[in-house]
């Protein structure tokens, strides 16, 4: 089966290129360019697009997307406890959701999360091997590795990390960090190599990995394992060594037709993002970069989905293209469905300030439209607009009377006379019964006016 990319490269406009063309505003001919060269990538396994995929693209030239982690742990959580994570996380926006089950009936769940889900599916095909093998990674032959991708693949699965870039020689530098090695398939694989001494076996089959990925066209998501957990480890020797390497791996993944992006740092000081962001799209040559966060501070644990959302629009104006998002979970729990929502509409704001930053086409309209139904009073309209409906009205509801809102022309903050865009309506009728007409000058013109009548 050809790939996307090899499509692209080959000139041909396939069916899910015109269909990510019309969702993001773009011409077909665009998303083939951006596919052709690596930019962009429209993770849609054949298995998957024969059921109820929707083709979505991930890229610099497309809308800034957000991806919603799920999954068991082996401490809790069953099949329909992640349908309604997966139901919530579509439902509020997630472009793309991760299926990172640890625990129990792991394939059941990830068929069921595939079978209903209309945006791709990631996974991180280590922590099924893991289970398989009773915990014990020492035990891992590369076939495990690989028979476990074929088999995610054939089930449907449209990206997958694979934690290739972390090898040997790095591990010496990650022993002054304050939080090792944070990754859990970076460290996996770090103990796996210290166990057997050899290097990673993943690096070293990455070849035969693309022939899996290729036949069935499953993306590429480079796993950053020696990502910083903490500010204090943020871009230093072991990440950036890791990147080089990654680096490699993208042109490798392009040669041999598959689809790629990379994904990035998952604590950064607001100072060094920009650099970090700029820093993968050279050494990666473009393809997507897909980070975690970042979050800006290791301070405020249950509300990460915070410090993290700040790092996220920062990146995402940098040029970040996928924005993995953090719940108030993260540090400290599976998140339920309530922390899927906050997680969700967190990232859903910072990707929205990315695009209207990047100036993307369209990308404010909402914006103006809201702002000119809150002007207007337009209480259900302001509704209609925002990313949460529901909380939006029930927040206002709590203290106006459902009968009063809906021709208020004003709300329980400021109430009817401290209103000021109330204040404003009542200036300009007052500016039209008067006639008054408003002279265009400047500042300093405007003063001396004053202290000429004055």
């Amino acid at each position: 089966m050809t790939t996307q990319i090899l499509a692209a490269r080959a000139g041909e406009i396939t069916p899910e290129m015109e269909f990510v063309a019309q969702r993001e505003s773009l011409t077909a001919e665009k998303v083939r360019e951006e596919v052709a060269i690596g930019r962009m990538v429209i993770p849609a396994n054949k298995v998957h697009l024969a059921g109820r995929l929707e083709p979505m693209a991930i890229g610099i030239a497309a809308r800034c997307k957000i991806n919603a982690n799920i999954g068991n742990s082996a401490v809790t959580s069953k099949v329909q406890d992640e349908l309604d994570k997966l139901h919530t996380a579509v439902h509020f926006g997630a472009d793309t959701v991760m299926d990172l089950s640890t625990g129990k009936d792991i394939d059941n769940i990830r068929a069921e999360i595939i079978k209903n889900s209309p945006v791709p599916i990631g996974t991180v095909p280590i922590y099924q091997m893991l289970e398989e093998l009773g915990g014990n990674i020492e035990d891992m032959r590369p076939q495990h590795f690989l028979d476990m991708v074929e088999h995610q693949a054939k089930q449907g699965v449209d990206y997958m990390t694979v934690h290739c870039g972390v090898l040997m020689e790095h591990l010496p530098l990650t022993m002054g960090r304050v939080t090792g090695i944070v990754s859990r398939g970076g460290s996996l694989i770090a103990k796996w190599m210290m166990a057997h001494r050899k290097q990673n076996p993943l690096y070293e089959h990455f070849g035969d990995l693309c022939d899996i990925m290729r036949e069935y066209d499953v993306t590429w998501s480079l796993g950053d394992g020696l990502r910083p957990g903490s500010l204090a480890d943020a871009s230093d020797k072991a990440q950036f060594a890791e990147l080089e390497v990654l680096g490699r791996c993208t042109q490798m993944g392009w040669d041999k037709g598959t689809q790629v992006m990379v994904e990035g740092p998952g604590h950064v000081p607001m100072d060094q993002i920009d650099m970090n962001i700029k820093k993968q799209i050279e050494i990666c040559q473009g393809a997507p970069f897909y980070v975690l966060g970042p979050l800006v501070t290791d301070i405020a644990p249950g509300y990460d989905h915070i410090t993290s959302a700040i790092g996220a629009a920062l990146a995402g104006w940098s040029g970040a293209a996928m924005l993995c998002y953090v719940t108030p979970k993260e540090h400290l729990g599976l998140p339920n469905k309530e922390d899927v929502k906050q997680g969700v509409i967190a990232y859903k704001i910072a990707a929205h300030a990315a695009d209207v930053a990047r100036q993307r086409p369209g990308a404010r309209d909402r914006d103006d439209a809201l702002s000119r139904a809150r002007f207007g009073f337009d209480w259900n309209e302001q509704f209609r607009l925002s990313l949460d409906p529901e909380t939006a009205r029930a927040y206002h509801d709590e203290t106006l009377p459902q009968d009063t809102f809906k021709s208020a022309h004003f709300c329980s903050m400021c109430g009817p006379k401290y209103c000021s865009m109330k204040i404003t309506e009542d200036i300009r009728k007052m500016a039209v019964a008067g006639d008054l007409s408003v002279k265009e000058e400047t500042p300093k013109d405007s003063l001396l006016t004053l202290n000429a009548g004055s």
